[in-house]
């Protein structure tokens, strides 16, 4: 009986010591799960497919943390409320934004985090309600999704015009334009010869006025001598019209005609009396008695 009593002690106390060593684990456990993340809130509008309690959640492409709950937001029903934890070292910006990425197009889906500026404030770090709020956008898929008819409204419009446009009248002048583009490419390849001449005489003329343009340099600059000359003298004549000169060449027109009208008449008295320049006036003047 003794024996058994000291069995049954050993396995109470043995299974009192396995009990506690459990609810020291399961307390540790909570406590470090009560102390690991921080939580915040984002709302997304539309729909959130794919996301599902612990979805991961990345930070600048890092994992950081997990989608904690999901659920509507009261005030606006095509809006969804995701609780994030995050880790608890990890600073996020007023300015961050959140978005449902995807890991290529048959991945699963994650709330990624993009932060902000450096500079700007940190969103607090806390384990209670009312969690602070993280800004949200439109993932890429959502975008495609919203622009997606849109897109194919415009690529049927597209495929009618082109269908307008490639009908068989234009389909027919199409091909007419080729024929004739094609007999256009024979033709310059016939007078390829002749091309080739012409390009060559071009070049000889450029070279040839170039050559004449060198000849005639000196004579440029002997037209500007000239014309410097001409200038010059036109500068005198100028002077003269403007100056002393008119007086003087008035006097000398002057004089001119008085001696012409000298000359006159030395002339005529020659022809009436050509004796008398010579001999003199031998009339004798009335002589008082």
């Amino acid at each position: 009986m003794e024996t058994k009593a000291n069995y049954v002690a050993v396995g109470a106390f043995v299974l009192a010591c396995m009990l506690a060593l459990v609810v020291t684990v399961l307390w540790l456990a909570g406590v470090q799960y009560s102390q690991e993340y921080v939580y915040y809130q984002t709302k997304f509008t539309g729909s959130v497919t794919g996301l599902g309690k612990g979805t991961t959640v990345r930070y600048n492409g890092i994992e950081v943390g997990r989608v904690d709950t999901l659920d509507f937001d009261p005030e606006d029903p095509k809006s969804v409320v995701a609780t994030l934890q995050v880790r608890p070292d990890l600073n996020i910006h007023v300015d961050a934004t959140a978005s449902i990425a995807s890991q290529g197009l048959t991945g699963g889906s994650y709330v990624e985090i993009i932060g902000g500026k450096k500079d700007s404030a940190v969103l607090p770090h806390t384990t209670s309600k009312p969690y602070p709020a993280i800004k949200s956008e439109q993932s890429t898929l959502a975008l495609l999704e919203e622009t997606a008819p849109q897109v194919v409204n415009k690529l049927n419009t597209i495929a009618d015009k082109l269908n307008k446009i490639l009908d068989e009248k234009n389909q027919k002048r199409i091909a007419d334009i080729l024929q004739n583009l094609d007999s256009l490419t024979g033709n310059l390849d016939q007078h390829k010869g002749d091309i080739d001449a012409i390009l060559h005489n071009t070049a000889s003329a450029t070279h040839n006025l170039d050559i004449a343009s060198a000849d005639l340099h000196p004579t440029f600059l002997h037209a500007n001598e000239t014309l410097g000359k001409l200038d010059k003298l036109s500068t005198d004549a100028d002077a003269v019209v403007t100056g002393d000169g008119v007086a003087q060449l008035s006097a000398l027109v002057a004089d001119s005609r008085r001696l012409v009208g000298s000359l006159n008449k030395l002339s005529d008295e020659l022809n009436r009396e050509p004796t008398r320049l010579i001999f003199g006036d031998r009339r004798k003047g009335y002589e008082p008695k």
